[in-house]
């Protein structure tokens, strides 16, 4: 039996990817909150928040309607007794190509589908993909996917499609399986600590000589 840990405050943005174009809305949803109060590390409150607002099934949600370059940048929000979610590293972009990866951390094993867009051209192009600036999959028609994800998968991810351009870098997070007999070990660790738990269990087959 295996865990992973998500953090109780969690921040989901959809579409769930990491770069978008200008003037592609964004939506930001807040777990556990009545008031989606998105925070940008360096320009503060968003201000959009205040307008589009919405209550939902497990919090709240904001949009950001029409996003430019400027917005990119780190994103959070915290309850009112101060726990701060995970943070969203969005970027915006006003040239012709972005990788789509997911926004939020993936579970190890799982496999991570990756595109490249192109802002003109929706098909008949190549593309090639990078990881921490060294090609890993060249020619694809847009999409790759990575099959069954560890923490080595972990990195900057971009795409480039020749005659077009390059898209900007994304971190790829990784969330790895705990042992059941490792969390019972270190609880101290976790302890006073508010988190979803959410289990797994491996079957497998073996077979004897």
């Amino acid at each position: 039996l295996f865990f992973f840990f998500l953090d109780a405050v969690s921040l989901h943005i959809y579409p769930n990817r990491l770069q978008f174009f200008e003037y592609e809305a964004v939506t930001f949803y807040c777990e556990g909150v009545d008031y989606c109060e998105v925070v940008h590390k360096f320009r503060g409150k968003v201000k959009s928040c205040n307008k589009t607002n919405e209550r939902t099934a497990a919090g709240s949600s904001c949009k950001i309607k029409t996003p430019y370059t400027d917005d990119s940048g780190e994103y959070w929000y915290e309850t009112e007794s101060g726990t701060r979610s995970n943070i969203i590293n969005l970027s915006v972009t006003d040239g012709p190509v972005i990788l789509e990866s997911p926004a939020v951390r993936v579970l190890k094993e799982e496999t991570v589908a990756l595109c490249c867009r192109n802002k003109i051209a929706s098909s008949n192009f190549t593309a090639d993909f990078y990881k921490n600036g060294y090609l890993i999959h060249g020619g694809s028609t847009g999409k790759m996917a990575l099959q069954r994800v560890s923490e080595l998968d972990e990195g900057l991810y971009k795409c480039n499609i020749s005659g077009a351009g390059e898209s900007p870098e994304s971190w790829l997070n990784i969330t790895v399986c705990i042992e059941a007999s490792t969390v019972d070990a270190d609880r101290a660790m976790y302890a006073g600590k508010k988190m979803k738990v959410y289990c797994r269990l491996d079957l497998f087959t073996t077979t004897t000589p």
